[in-house]
């Protein structure tokens, strides 16, 4: 699937990878990106389209629906990770809810746009996800839960046409992991892998 003349909406969208990914879709020739922020986001570009987007809210979510009129590929980015030790239990559910049901909730609510133009599901995760991090237990735990969330879509919506996709990225360097001593990657080359791995499983019929 190239990404060209294409309707791209992208949670989370006003820093790090969100906002890399806004940038490589307008450069590939999005002819609309709709950029999901929890804050008003102003962009000089007109084809982007600001939504007012806290994942964690219901009516947030459906108000945005009702402004996207057709969508081609919905990136589900938005997340949080804080330092935790399993220790409070509130802290679990902050994961969860942003990185698990929040994920959950905007896909479901944009479905039938997806269907409808046979389009692709991208779930930017992390390799925590499959090797826990002590630091971040809570988080590695949500995100666990969301690659398993995105493995069951894969399987149940292969016949609608929707690809299910999950990013298991490293170390980026981003506010996020700002504390971390460690290599991470650019913002700016993760958002070209996403959309380079987008189009190499859509040759491949993935």
């Amino acid at each position: 699937m190239t990404i060209a003349d294409r309707a791209v909406l992208v949670t989370g969208a006003n820093r790090g990878v969100g906002k890399e990914l806004v940038e490589e879709a307008l450069s590939r020739g999005a002819k609309r990106v709709y950029a999901g922020t929890r804050r008003p986001l102003a962009h000089l570009d007109g084809r982007v389209t600001p939504l007012t987007l806290d994942v964690t809210n219901a009516r947030q979510i459906q108000e945005a629906v009702e402004k996207v009129e057709s969508l081609d590929i919905l990136i589900n980015n938005a997340g949080v990770a804080v330092f935790d030790d399993l220790s409070d239990r509130a802290a679990l559910e902050r994961h969860l809810a942003v990185n698990l049901f929040g994920t959950y909730g905007v896909t479901q609510a944009f479905l039938p746009r997806l269907t409808r133009s046979r389009g692709a599901i991208v779930n930017v995760l992390s390799v925590a996800a499959l090797a826990t991090l002590p630091i971040v237990p809570a988080y590695s735990i949500s995100k666990a839960a969301a690659f398993s969330l995105s493995q069951s879509l894969r399987a149940l919506l292969a016949g609608r046409g929707v690809r299910v996709h999950a990013v298991l990225a490293g170390p980026v360097d981003t506010d996020m992991s700002r504390g971390l001593d460690v290599p991470k990657a650019s913002p700016e080359s993760v958002a070209r892998a996403i959309f380079d791995a987008i189009k190499i499983a859509a040759k491949a019929g993935a």
